[in-house]
């Protein structure tokens, strides 16, 4: 697992690279229109800052989210960086991870998320992917299924969290500005988070 970390991150690089112009698109109608943009630039420099045959899982989560935090614009820059670097507390030292050790991981993620952001799942931010795909994770995890399965149900989760912020109005970032104008266009950072999510489900598969 370890010395596969490095592609991992890269495969998520190469889905958010290939995805930038749609990302980009969805934050043009309720944001900034720089989502893509700014996601495909952080993670292209990451890439060719991050040890290749590094075996702390950890530490290479850690430079990834140094990376993303001084890299990536907007708001998107901070919490995913924030979500990095709360993973790779929760995974130093480690070189294998477990389902429960991904338990973990999630539940960093979301509270470094959370505090950055000053943000509530239903708030039409990348929480509402986020969130369903870590419970859905760990409730798969407790009837027993292995990694895929869990990884599968995390993923479904996410992408209906993707949809149900079409259906909500934006309280938090530039979207906000737009009120109710917001609902019926889905979150830019919902959808890059279940890219990501993806891209590792596809990757340890």
């Amino acid at each position: 697992m370890a010395s596969k970390i490095y592609e991992c991150i890269s495969r998520i690089a190469d889905i958010i690279i290939e995805n930038k112009d749609f990302l980009t698109e969805l934050d043009r109608e309720i944001g900034d229109a720089d989502h893509g943009i700014n996601m495909a630039r952080g993670y292209t420099e990451a890439l060719g800052q991050l040890p290749q045959e590094e075996t702390d899982i950890g530490a290479v989560l850690k430079k990834t989210g140094m990376v993303l935090l001084s890299k990536v614009g907007g708001a998107s820059g901070p919490l995913y960086g924030t979500a990095y670097m709360k993973a790779a507390k929760a995974a130093a030292g480690k070189t294998t991870l477990t389902v429960q050790d991904g338990k973990e991981i999630f539940e960093a993620i979301i509270g470094g998320i959370k505090q950055r952001g000053k943000s509530e799942r239903g708030e039409k931010t990348m929480l509402d992917a986020i969130i369903p795909a870590y419970e859905a994770f760990s409730a798969a995890a407790g009837e027993g299924k292995d990694l895929s399965g869990c990884l599968d149900a995390m993923c479904a989760a996410a992408a209906e969290g993707v949809e149900y912020t079409k259906t909500i109005r934006a309280t938090k970032g530039r979207a906000s500005y737009l009120g109710d104008r917001s609902i019926g266009h889905q979150d830019p950072g919902a959808t890059s988070s279940l890219l990501t999510m993806e891209a590792i489900r596809d990757f340890l598969k």
